[in-house]
């Protein structure tokens, strides 16, 4: 009986020992918690900004977002802080305009922390999650190369400079895009 169970603990010990040496998606590769992204999710969205707007370049890719080094080249929200980069256009961003704000109405679902959403399919142009669509303003569609558009998770802000755009974190990168809700 000794054997066996001392043969039952070896085995639970070999097949335990990978999932051990696995990273931590929750900390940066020397072990300390990452400065973006890694899970973290903002406890409110940006405060609308005060003070001279940062006029963005009509180039995307001339616009620059990595404000320290490892951290990505794209809107994003510092772990510390949650200070949100990128959010400093003010509310006169041509970008960001829209003819009919609100053209397919608010979006009904959970806004905020509280709400972790995981998108099931589609791409920039239309994604879903839980029955609502979403499209990525175009301004902002290369800065989401890199989401996963059938398994990321998403937490929804209101965007308080732009009429008629919410903001869409991603929880896994840190980053985050503007988007218009299409509906259900």
């Amino acid at each position: 009986m000794k054997k066996l169970a001392g043969l039952i603990a070896v085995f639970v010990f070999a097949f335990a020992l990978p999932a051990f040496a696995q990273p931590n998606a929750q900390h940066d590769e020397h072990g300390g918690k990452p400065e973006v992204g890694g899970g973290h999710i903002p406890s409110k969205g940006p405060a609308p900004y005060k003070g001279t707007p940062h006029p963005a370049p009509a180039n995307p890719q001339d616009r620059h977002f990595d404000d320290k080094p490892g951290h990505p080249n794209a809107p994003h929200v510092d772990v510390k802080g949650n200070q949100w980069v990128g959010h400093d256009t003010g509310r006169d961003d041509p970008h960001y305009h829209l003819d009919h704000p609100w053209e397919h109405g608010h979006f009904p679902g959970g806004i905020g922390r509280g709400h972790v959403w995981h998108i099931v399919g589609g791409g920039p142009s239309r994604f879903w999650f839980g029955g609502f669509y979403f499209s990525v303003a175009p301004y902002d569609v290369g800065f989401c190369n890199d989401w996963l558009w059938d398994s990321d998770e998403i937490v929804i802000y209101d965007d308080p400079d732009h009429v008629g755009w919410y903001l869409a974190y991603n929880v896994r990168l840190g980053t985050y895009v503007h988007v218009e809700y299409l509906g259900t």
